[in-house]
């Protein structure tokens, strides 16, 4: 890849051309043909589908997987896809889909009952045998039953008032039988993955590049969508670009057509010189930073609750980023269903901040650090790297905490311990959190002890918690993706946001976007409800 300064030396005369050309050539109508040049920021790392929550990887899932339903990302409705239509019973624990005819998986193998019911009982339940882990998105899951070659009927253990909207994300993409049957260790070759997508693999560099091909007989697209049958583009070459100023410099210099992670500084440049920008958002759980409460120096409440009081989002948000990154007001994000506003448990207060930290018995010592029975409040964080300026964010909120006494380290997401070390509360008391998916189990999947379990309880996905455990809370996220009833549903996520916030679990900082850019000539591209782009309507006006 050329260097930022050739590169942004080629700019300016090829950006005159590439404007003088589309404005003579503009067509009216979708015109098929050329390949899509995306440079992503990190390679991704495993397509079992229900690994496709990093975005990487759902970026490649959303082009070569379909799913039973699709989900309006305007309405949020959910609406035919591989599922003509559905029934579902009072209970929430009975599903039947009948399914569209004539759809196949690439290696010409059958779409039909039979598959879905095996990659739903392989999502549901997973496969110790092969190492797939069951999907966060699939709660209560009991079994699947082939009705006729065109219809499958699952059964839930108690109700899974979430699994409708399950079947429309990332994690659902159906496979073919036979990348099922591989160990999950192999399924971040791209080339073993076989779905009925618009796309197929055509040939894979690892960590690299990947390349896609349109597939010439696909006509199964989301019912409503006006577009039926081969997508326009003839190919997609992804090449990974992990500096910022390169994957910049390749869009504005005509190399590179559609770039994700655009940072909040370089939106400028961008939108100045005619590209277009897109920054949807991901609905969820706001990008925050989480505690660990098994952590000495943070299982005091008031010792959290002054750490909160401590973070200034306004100077977050004004100092780093931009309108595309609302300020928090709760844990969910406000286009999240189910969200509550909480801005009275988000207030920024130092001074009260020092006053709980006073009454926690951590004092400011000789240089300027509190501490308490000897042990000074110095805490640790690993800067998550697939979200947006995540070390800068860290590092202000260090600067902030400096303030009241408490010391701050922020150590680089590359480190090769980090896996290891953000499962240890003792040795990473903080973490950085964020999930997207447009439904209310989207809390449970981001606290819950055997799923993400971002605060490391006892019981779940780590074996170096020793006590910590919040009863209340699990009873809360259980309920949320266990109750039928929509508007008690909704009153659990609410009950959850305020408890989180109460509990000084969280501190939500900003509603994270997805940030991307595109040359002026790109046209039809759209996103999934929590941001993951869709090629299948794209288009290049050349």
């Amino acid at each position: 890849m050329p260097s930022y300064r050739k590169l942004r030396a080629l700019s300016l005369g090829l950006l005159a051309a590439v404007a003088t050309f589309n404005a003579a050539w503009s067509a009216d109508e979708p015109t098929k043909g050329g390949t899509l040049v995306y440079l992503e920021q990190q390679s991704h790392t495993n397509l079992y589908p229900p690994a496709g929550g990093f975005y990487p990887n759902g970026g490649i899932l959303n082009q070569i997987t379909d799913k039973l339903t699709y989900q309006n990302p305007k309405t949020l409705e959910i609406e035919p896809w591989l599922a003509e239509s559905w029934q579902v019973n009072d209970s929430a624990t009975e599903y039947t889909f009948k399914l569209r005819p004539g759809v196949t998986f690439s290696d010409g193998t059958p779409l039909d009952a039979a598959a879905v019911a095996k990659n739903f009982d392989t999502f549901g339940l997973g496969n110790k045998a092969l190492k797939q882990p069951a999907s966060e998105v699939v709660n209560n899951y009991d079994r699947s039953e082939v009705i006729d070659p065109l219809t499958v009927k699952f059964y839930f253990k108690k109700s899974s008032p979430g699994f409708l909207q399950g079947t429309s994300v990332i994690g659902s993409g159906i496979v073919s039988l036979s990348t099922l049957s591989l160990p999950f260790e192999q399924l971040g070759d791209a080339t073993k993955i076989i779905g009925s997508g618009p796309f197929v693999v055509s040939g894979e560099t690892l960590g690299k590049s990947l390349d896609l091909k349109a597939r010439e007989d696909y006509s199964w697209g989301p019912a409503k969508l006006q577009h039926q049958g081969r997508a326009y583009l003839d190919g997609i070459q992804y090449i990974i670009t992990g500096e910022d100023s390169v994957r910049i410099g390749a869009l504005l210099a005509g190399q590179a057509d559609f770039i994700r992670q655009i940072q909040a500084y370089d939106e400028g440049q961008v939108a100045t010189q005619g590209f277009s920008l897109y920054a949807p958002g991901t609905r969820g759980v706001n990008n925050s930073i989480v505690f660990r409460p098994d952590n000495a120096l943070v299982s005091d409440l008031n010792v959290r609750k002054a750490l909160s009081l401590a973070v200034n989002r306004d100077e977050i948000i004004s100092t780093i980023f931009s309108k595309n990154y609302p300020k928090a007001t709760s844990i969910l994000a406000s286009t999240a269903i189910g969200y509550v506003p909480l801005t009275d448990k988000l207030q920024y207060d130092p001074e009260k901040a020092k006053s709980l930290l006073d009454e926690a018995g951590f004092k400011a010592g000789a240089d300027g650090i509190r501490e308490k029975d000897g042990q000074k409040l110095i805490l640790t964080a690993y800067e998550s790297l697939p979200q947006p300026q995540s070390r800068a964010t860290l590092q202000l909120i260090a600067q902030q905490w400096a303030k009241i006494g408490v010391k701050f380290n922020v150590l680089a997401g590359d480190a090769g311990s980090k896996t290891v070390d953000e499962l240890d509360p003792q040795k990473t008391p903080v973490a950085v959190a964020m999930v997207g998916r447009a439904d209310p189990d989207v809390v449970k999947s981001q606290y819950y002890p055997t799923i993400r379990n971002l605060l490391l309880q006892k019981g779940g996905t780590s074996d170096k918690v020793k006590t910590f455990s919040d009863a209340k809370l699990n009873a809360v996220l259980d309920e949320i993706a266990s109750e039928p009833n929509r508007d008690k549903r909704l009153e659990a996520v609410k009950q959850a946001q305020i408890y989180v916030l109460d509990q000084a679990y969280s501190i939500p900082l900003f509603e994270e976007p997805q940030a991307f850019a595109g040359a002026p000539y790109v046209k039809g591209v759209s996103f999934e409800a929590v941001g993951r782009p869709s090629f299948y309507d794209v288009w290049l006006d050349k």
